[in-house]
């Protein structure tokens, strides 16, 4: 996927045209793009009425089984009713997509506005002058990570992977808060792989929407014959608190090097600095979360234990 994705700076803008959309019952001025990503842009709007501003995600389906993805994403927000996960406040669907005909269907949701953006912007501004977070503070806001991911494996009437889980779509409240954005790339939890056609297409699948630096080895080299569970969105959190220490995925170095991150996953060397502020509690919790075979890995209701074992005891350390 795009490394983008939905992970754009949600910055303020100002009014530079008429154009506008209509969602639900309500016009809202377009003010400016925010960003774009492998298949969606991402608009800030302006309520006409209220001037209050809004993000708007903006899908263009080039066929049916387009359509039905940006449906299936609506009802995954429905689903998914958490604090530590965005709404979607409504949605519109317009067109007709068909391929023959080159026209297309538009389905645009309309979601809360983060003004100070996602964690991957804050980690990126800090890395500049190597202004680490304090590590109660870091474990503290991925206990919220946790707890929003948790909701996903939770999910009725069956489990769900977020499969995109990364610092760029994190999205911090005003209260610093994170809050879980872009469900683009959900689907359930638990598939049973049977047969090498099957196996490619899931691992096409994830090349598309899984960002690699964070992407689990079992997604990089989907086995003819296996079961994939929620445990890929642990290898995530892993390399996830990795990057909130660290600032970066401990694969965007070999990412942007342009060797080979699926080597370097798949070997499961994990590199941490010599000098470092953080405890190694904080380390083994990180590592308990980076084991290349998903069945070694925890899952979420034990990372969030362990997680608030390591609080705990830095805590105690203060």
């Amino acid at each position: 996927m795009n490394t983008l994705g939905l992970s754009v700076i949600f910055k303020m803008g100002c009014l530079c045209s008429k154009d506008d959309v209509v969602i639900g019952n309500s016009k809202y001025y377009i003010l400016e793009e925010l960003g774009q990503g492998g298949f969606s842009t991402v608009l800030l709007v302006e309520h006409a009425r209220t001037r209050k501003r809004y993000a708007v995600k903006k899908i263009v389906c080039h066929g049916r089984d387009d359509q039905k993805c940006a449906l299936q994403e609506v009802e995954y927000h429905k689903i998914l009713n958490h604090p530590n996960i965005i709404p979607c406040l409504e949605y519109n669907v317009s067109g007709c997509p068909d391929p023959v005909l080159n026209t297309t269907s538009q389905v645009l949701l309309l979601l809360h506005y983060y003004s100070r953006g996602t964690l991957g912007y804050c980690l990126d501004a800090r890395s500049k002058n190597k202004q680490y977070m304090d590590q109660g503070d870091i474990l503290r806001m991925f206990l919220q990570i946790c707890d929003g991911v948790k909701a996903f494996h939770d999910a009725q009437p069956v489990p769900l992977a977020h499969r995109d889980l990364k610092p760029a779509n994190i999205l911090l409240d005003v209260d610093s808060t994170p809050v879980i954005m872009d469900l683009g790339s959900v689907a359930p939890a638990v598939v049973k792989v049977c047969g090498s056609t099957e196996a490619q297409r899931l691992q096409d699948l994830a090349s598309e929407r899984c960002s690699m630096p964070y992407r689990a080895p079992e997604l990089f080299n989907v086995e003819s014959y296996c079961m994939i569970d929620q445990r890929t969105d642990i290898w995530s959190l892993g390399c996830m608190l990795y990057a909130m220490c660290y600032f970066k995925s401990p694969y965007d170095t070999v990412y942007e090097r342009g060797d080979s991150v699926a080597l370097a996953v798949i070997s499961g060397s994990i590199d941490f600095p010599t000098i470092t502020p953080f405890t190694q509690e904080m380390h083994e919790l990180i590592a308990m979360m980076l084991k290349v075979s998903p069945m070694e890995r925890p899952y979420i209701y034990t990372v969030i234990e362990k997680t608030q074992e390591t609080l705990q005891k830095y805590k105690g350390v203060l």
